[in-house]
């Protein structure tokens, strides 16, 4: 089916395998990642994704890849991903619209001035390269400013990249490595054989394993709950416009309390609302309501809620099922909820009035997009002892795209069993769920 922002065209192979060393359930930029660096390494890699390349979140979040604002546990990962970036275009020998122009976080008001200056004194003490900036330094860096600032938060070493086309530019870099890549091919349930995890039955057959890496994004708590893996995730919806005929900005992506710009390889520019949300009211919201308190107390101004007739459509999905019915993978093929326009339509205002040269801009096209949000924002990337040879990368809470070449390097240490890229500690799914890793 067509959906609301276009994905770069990706073919998936025509037969199933019969058998991989290493099968990755969902083709969004983290599953591909993965499947990447595990074929680079000469593993027999699978990925089988239940509607297209990078369909949902993977081309749908802003395009930053920004190392700044990030919870210090995520830090290391976030600066290794930004290394990884630096070097993905000449890897995959192909264009994933990655250019390492810088990325500022405006200061206008005194809580900006704390929030930030306190993050970049975090920041020092992991030997990151952001520097407060003067109004004036700010402004010498990103001219077009309407006034009123008064410091800036920059880190020359961040980025942007291109999501509607660098997760299937990456996958078919993946392929000539030999990884096998499948769409409209939804995984049904795992198979186990001593305990362990033996195979994978698709919707087209079954393919033996020895391991799975689930990196379905906000399908990822439903597909585990059918294997007895309680993850918690719940879903956010965030909206973006694409919008044209700015000129005289530079090329960095730029944030304030209540907009949010990025260029785009195409000369067009896209905008958000920053810190505003969609958070639909579901069955799970109530479920995981207690783990989930801390979080929304900090955030519950960051968050629109909203109860509706998804409600009732969530609560109707079933959350068992046989290896021989059709899922709920095979009967929504793609998510694409409607954007919320007057988001988009604050959010071009809030950047008329700090960016004069907004005033014109014309709105392309609009879209939205639902992440998958662990209680404390941090995502699991790790093995779940309880099944050998189950692995979880998910939860990524809106971070994915930016931290992914990290974040898919690190899961494919963790199911090789080499040294690690970073710690893995932070991302164990034991702070969530220490049955998981007992």
């Amino acid at each position: 089916m067509d959906i609301s922002i276009p994905v770069a065209p990706f073919q998936g192979d025509p037969e199933l395998p019969r058998q991989v060393d290493v099968a990755i359930i969902g083709g969004g930029i983290i599953g591909i990642v993965t499947a990447l660096t595990l074929a680079e390494r000469g593993v027999s890699v699978g990925v089988f994704e239940k509607g297209r390349i990078a369909g949902e979140q993977s081309s749908r979040n802003w395009g930053w890849t920004r190392q700044m604002g990030r919870d210090v546990a995520e830090l290391p990962l976030t600066m290794a991903s930004l290394r990884l970036w630096g070097d993905m275009n000449k890897r995959i020998g192909s264009e994933t619209g990655f250019r390492r122009t810088g990325i500022t976080y405006l200061c206008y008001n005194k809580n900006d001035l704390e929030n930030w200056g306190g993050w970049y004194e975090k920041g020092l003490t992991h030997g990151l390269d952001a520097r407060m900036l003067s109004a004036r330094e700010v402004t010498d860096l990103l001219p077009g400013s309407s006034g009123g600032l008064l410091a800036g938060l920059y880190t020359p070493t961040d980025g942007r990249a291109e999501p509607w086309i660098a997760a299937p530019a990456i996958a078919e870099a993946a392929r000539r490595a030999g990884a096998r890549i499948l769409t409209n091919c939804a995984v049904r349930t795992v198979e186990t054989a001593a305990g362990r995890v033996s195979g994978i039955v698709t919707e087209h057959g079954t393919v033996k394993c020895s391991s799975v890496v689930l990196a379905g994004g906000v399908w990822s708590r439903l597909f585990a709950g059918n294997l007895g893996i309680d993850f918690p995730q719940l879903k956010v919806i965030g909206s973006v416009a694409r919008v044209s005929g700015i000129e005289g900005l530079a090329e960095m992506p730029v944030g304030a309390g209540n907009f949010a710009y990025r260029k785009r390889l195409d000369g067009d520019y896209t905008i958000a609302l920053r810190n505003a949300n969609l958070a639909p009211l579901l069955p799970d919201n109530f479920r995981l309501m207690f783990e989930y308190l801390p979080s929304l107390v900090q955030t519950w101004r960051e968050l629109k809620l909203r109860i509706g007739p998804s409600f009732v459509r969530d609560l109707l999905i079933p959350r068992r099922w046989s290896a021989n019915e059709v899922t709920p993978f095979e009967k929504v093929r793609t998510l694409d909820p409607e954007p919320t326009a007057s988001f988009n339509r604050k959010a071009l205002a809030n950047l008329a009035r700090a960016y004069p040269a907004f005033a014109k801009a014309r709105v392309v096209r609009e879209w939205a997009g639902v992440m998958d949000v662990t209680p404390d924002a941090i995502p699991v990337i790790s093995a779940v002892k309880t099944l050998p040879g189950f692995h979880i990368a998910s939860g990524f809470s809106g971070h994915g795209f930016g931290i992914a070449p990290a974040a898919g390097q690190l899961m494919a240490d963790i199911v090789m069993g080499t040294s690690p890229l970073v710690d893995p500690a932070p991302f164990s799914i034991s702070r969530l769920r220490p049955a998981l890793a007992a």
